[in-house]
Protein backbone atom coordinates (compact mmCIF):
# COMPACT_ATOMS: atom_id res chain seq x y z
CA UNK A 1 0.00 0.00 0.00
CA UNK A 2 1.54 3.37 -0.98
CA UNK A 3 -0.20 4.88 1.87
CA UNK A 4 1.23 2.60 4.57
CA UNK A 5 3.85 4.95 5.78
CA UNK A 6 0.97 8.06 6.14
CA UNK A 7 -1.71 5.54 7.85
CA UNK A 8 1.69 4.55 9.97
CA UNK A 9 1.76 8.28 11.32
CA UNK A 10 -2.11 8.26 11.79
CA UNK A 11 -1.97 4.91 13.84
CA UNK A 12 1.17 6.67 16.12
CA UNK A 13 -0.43 10.03 16.87
CA UNK A 14 -3.91 8.78 17.52
CA UNK A 15 -3.24 7.97 21.25
CA UNK A 16 -1.69 11.08 21.47
CA UNK A 17 -4.72 12.88 20.17
CA UNK A 18 -7.30 11.10 21.72
CA UNK A 19 -5.15 11.56 25.06
CA UNK A 20 -6.18 15.15 24.55
CA UNK A 21 -10.21 14.65 25.93
CA UNK A 22 -8.61 12.86 29.22
CA UNK A 23 -9.41 15.68 31.77
CA UNK A 24 -6.16 15.24 33.53
CA UNK A 25 -3.73 14.81 31.14
CA UNK A 26 -5.79 17.57 29.24
CA UNK A 27 -4.90 19.82 32.67
CA UNK A 28 -1.31 19.11 32.67
CA UNK A 29 -0.62 18.81 28.64
CA UNK A 30 0.39 21.45 26.66
CA UNK A 31 0.06 20.54 23.45
CA UNK A 32 0.30 23.72 21.61
CA UNK A 33 4.54 24.10 23.16
CA UNK A 34 4.38 20.29 21.82
CA UNK A 35 4.19 21.08 18.70
CA UNK A 36 6.46 24.39 18.67
CA UNK A 37 9.00 21.87 20.24
CA UNK A 38 8.44 19.60 17.64
CA UNK A 39 8.95 21.90 14.82
CA UNK A 40 12.29 23.35 16.52
CA UNK A 41 13.84 20.24 17.00
CA UNK A 42 12.76 18.77 13.43
CA UNK A 43 15.10 21.17 11.60
CA UNK A 44 18.16 19.83 12.25
CA UNK A 45 17.03 16.28 11.45
CA UNK A 46 15.21 16.62 8.20
CA UNK A 47 18.50 18.72 7.13
CA UNK A 48 20.17 15.33 7.92
CA UNK A 49 17.45 13.42 6.73
CA UNK A 50 17.51 15.20 3.13
CA UNK A 51 21.14 14.90 2.89
CA UNK A 52 21.95 11.40 3.69
CA UNK A 53 18.84 10.30 1.76
CA UNK A 54 19.41 7.96 -1.49
CA UNK A 55 22.66 7.21 0.49
CA UNK A 56 22.79 6.17 4.19
CA UNK A 57 19.05 5.43 3.75
CA UNK A 58 16.05 5.54 1.19
CA UNK A 59 12.31 5.04 1.34
CA UNK A 60 10.60 2.16 -0.53
CA UNK A 61 8.26 3.57 -3.34
CA UNK A 62 5.68 0.66 -2.42
CA UNK A 63 4.99 1.58 0.93
CA UNK A 64 5.18 5.87 0.22
CA UNK A 65 3.32 8.30 -1.44
CA UNK A 66 4.84 9.61 -4.62
CA UNK A 67 4.96 13.42 -2.85
CA UNK A 68 8.16 14.46 -2.39
CA UNK A 69 9.32 17.69 -0.61
CA UNK A 70 13.01 17.67 -0.73
CA UNK A 71 13.31 15.00 -1.56
CA UNK A 72 11.72 12.92 1.44
CA UNK A 73 8.42 11.28 1.32
CA UNK A 74 5.68 13.83 3.13
CA UNK A 75 5.31 11.09 5.88
CA UNK A 76 8.50 11.56 6.45
CA UNK A 77 7.97 15.45 7.09
CA UNK A 78 5.10 14.18 9.29
CA UNK A 79 7.27 11.39 11.54
CA UNK A 80 9.22 14.51 12.80
CA UNK A 81 5.74 15.72 14.52
CA UNK A 82 3.72 12.36 14.78
CA UNK A 83 6.46 10.40 17.07
CA UNK A 84 8.16 13.26 18.83
CA UNK A 85 4.69 14.46 19.90
CA UNK A 86 3.58 11.22 21.25
CA UNK A 87 7.04 10.83 23.59
CA UNK A 88 6.55 14.00 24.96
CA UNK A 89 3.30 12.87 26.07
CA UNK A 90 4.39 9.93 27.93
CA UNK A 91 7.21 12.12 29.39
CA UNK A 92 4.87 14.51 30.76
CA UNK A 93 2.77 11.88 32.11
CA UNK A 94 5.57 10.14 33.43
CA UNK A 95 6.31 10.18 37.55
CA UNK A 96 8.20 12.66 39.09
CA UNK A 97 10.41 9.82 40.78
CA UNK A 98 11.77 11.19 44.28
CA UNK A 99 15.13 12.73 44.26
CA UNK A 100 16.82 10.39 46.78
CA UNK A 101 16.77 7.75 44.11
CA UNK A 102 19.42 9.57 42.00
CA UNK A 103 22.32 7.28 42.17
CA UNK A 104 26.08 9.49 41.95
CA UNK A 105 26.30 7.57 38.55
CA UNK A 106 23.79 9.84 37.19
CA UNK A 107 26.39 12.55 37.45
CA UNK A 108 29.06 11.07 35.34
CA UNK A 109 26.47 10.29 32.64
CA UNK A 110 26.94 13.98 30.64
CA UNK A 111 30.91 12.94 31.16
CA UNK A 112 30.36 9.95 29.13
CA UNK A 113 28.26 11.19 26.68
CA UNK A 114 30.38 13.93 25.78
CA UNK A 115 33.70 11.09 25.12
CA UNK A 116 31.29 10.22 21.81
CA UNK A 117 32.17 13.41 19.77
CA UNK A 118 35.77 12.75 19.16
CA UNK A 119 35.31 8.74 18.93
CA UNK A 120 32.64 9.91 16.25
CA UNK A 121 34.34 12.03 14.29
CA UNK A 122 37.05 9.00 13.96
CA UNK A 123 34.49 6.34 12.97
CA UNK A 124 33.07 8.98 10.46
CA UNK A 125 36.29 9.07 9.44
CA UNK A 126 36.20 5.45 8.22
CA UNK A 127 33.46 5.62 6.03
CA UNK A 128 30.74 4.21 8.98
CA UNK A 129 29.27 7.88 8.80
CA UNK A 130 25.56 6.69 10.03
CA UNK A 131 27.63 5.64 13.04
CA UNK A 132 29.40 8.76 13.83
CA UNK A 133 26.57 10.98 13.14
CA UNK A 134 24.69 9.22 15.85
CA UNK A 135 27.15 9.19 18.04
CA UNK A 136 28.11 12.87 17.37
CA UNK A 137 24.07 13.35 17.71
CA UNK A 138 24.57 11.54 21.23
CA UNK A 139 26.96 14.06 22.36
CA UNK A 140 25.59 17.14 21.32
CA UNK A 141 22.54 15.87 23.96
CA UNK A 142 24.76 16.04 26.57
CA UNK A 143 26.26 19.60 25.91
CA UNK A 144 22.12 21.03 25.55
CA UNK A 145 21.69 19.31 28.65
CA UNK A 146 24.73 21.34 30.44
CA UNK A 147 24.23 24.30 28.35
CA UNK A 148 20.43 25.51 28.64
CA UNK A 149 21.20 24.08 32.43
CA UNK A 150 18.00 21.39 32.12
CA UNK A 151 20.07 18.54 33.81
CA UNK A 152 17.97 16.25 32.70
CA UNK A 153 20.48 13.27 32.87
CA UNK A 154 20.63 13.65 36.50
CA UNK A 155 16.40 13.27 37.25
CA UNK A 156 15.44 9.34 37.48
CA UNK A 157 12.57 10.08 35.22
CA UNK A 158 14.85 10.49 32.27
CA UNK A 159 16.05 7.05 32.35
CA UNK A 160 12.37 5.74 32.86
CA UNK A 161 11.78 7.48 29.88
CA UNK A 162 14.36 6.10 28.22
CA UNK A 163 13.42 2.59 28.85
CA UNK A 164 9.66 3.68 27.58
CA UNK A 165 11.37 5.09 24.19
CA UNK A 166 13.25 1.93 23.63
CA UNK A 167 10.10 -0.47 24.06
CA UNK A 168 8.53 2.90 20.90
CA UNK A 169 11.67 1.99 18.95
CA UNK A 170 11.26 -1.58 19.41
CA UNK A 171 7.82 -1.25 17.84
CA UNK A 172 7.37 1.09 15.37
CA UNK A 173 10.91 1.27 14.44
CA UNK A 174 10.45 -2.41 13.82
CA UNK A 175 7.73 -2.08 11.51
CA UNK A 176 9.01 0.51 9.48
CA UNK A 177 12.07 -1.65 9.36
CA UNK A 178 10.91 -5.31 9.43
CA UNK A 179 8.31 -4.11 6.31
CA UNK A 180 10.28 -2.80 4.90
CA UNK A 181 9.32 0.96 4.78
CA UNK A 182 12.91 2.03 5.31
CA UNK A 183 15.76 0.93 3.31
CA UNK A 184 19.83 1.26 4.35
CA UNK A 185 23.20 1.56 2.93
CA UNK A 186 24.78 -1.43 4.94
CA UNK A 187 28.14 0.23 4.23
CA UNK A 188 27.58 3.33 6.10
CA UNK A 189 26.56 1.79 9.40
CA UNK A 190 28.42 -1.05 11.64
CA UNK A 191 25.94 -3.75 10.45
CA UNK A 192 24.65 -4.90 13.75
CA UNK A 193 21.00 -5.48 14.63
CA UNK A 194 18.22 -5.95 16.79
CA UNK A 195 15.49 -7.65 15.15
CA UNK A 196 15.69 -5.80 12.07
CA UNK A 197 16.51 -2.34 13.72
CA UNK A 198 20.05 -1.08 12.71
CA UNK A 199 21.73 -0.64 15.87
CA UNK A 200 22.00 3.45 15.18
CA UNK A 201 18.14 3.91 14.65
CA UNK A 202 18.05 3.30 18.56
CA UNK A 203 20.76 6.52 18.97
CA UNK A 204 19.07 8.18 16.41
CA UNK A 205 15.70 7.53 18.43
CA UNK A 206 17.50 8.49 21.69
CA UNK A 207 18.83 11.76 20.67
CA UNK A 208 15.28 12.99 19.00
CA UNK A 209 13.56 12.31 21.87
CA UNK A 210 15.85 13.65 24.22
CA UNK A 211 16.39 17.09 22.51
CA UNK A 212 12.37 17.40 22.35
CA UNK A 213 12.52 16.87 25.95
CA UNK A 214 15.32 18.92 26.61
CA UNK A 215 13.59 21.82 24.51
CA UNK A 216 10.64 21.20 26.26
CA UNK A 217 11.46 21.56 29.62
CA UNK A 218 13.34 25.25 28.64
CA UNK A 219 10.11 26.82 26.66
CA UNK A 220 7.95 26.05 29.81
CA UNK A 221 10.64 26.83 32.24
CA UNK A 222 9.62 30.53 33.02
CA UNK A 223 5.97 30.02 32.91
CA UNK A 224 5.73 26.76 34.85
CA UNK A 225 9.14 26.10 36.37
CA UNK A 226 10.76 22.60 36.41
Amino acid sequence: MKYEYLLFNFVVVAGPIAAQFNRQIRHISRWKLKLLTNGIVMIPYVIWDVLVTGSHWRFNATYTLDLRLLGLPIEEWLFFITVPFGCLLVWETLPQLNATTQVKFFRHVRTILYMALPLAVWIFSTGKQYTGLVLFCVGLVGLADMLLSINLFLRPKTYLYLVVVSGLILLFNGYLTARPVVLYGEAYQIGYRILSIPVEDFGYGFTLMLFNAILYEKLRTPQHGK
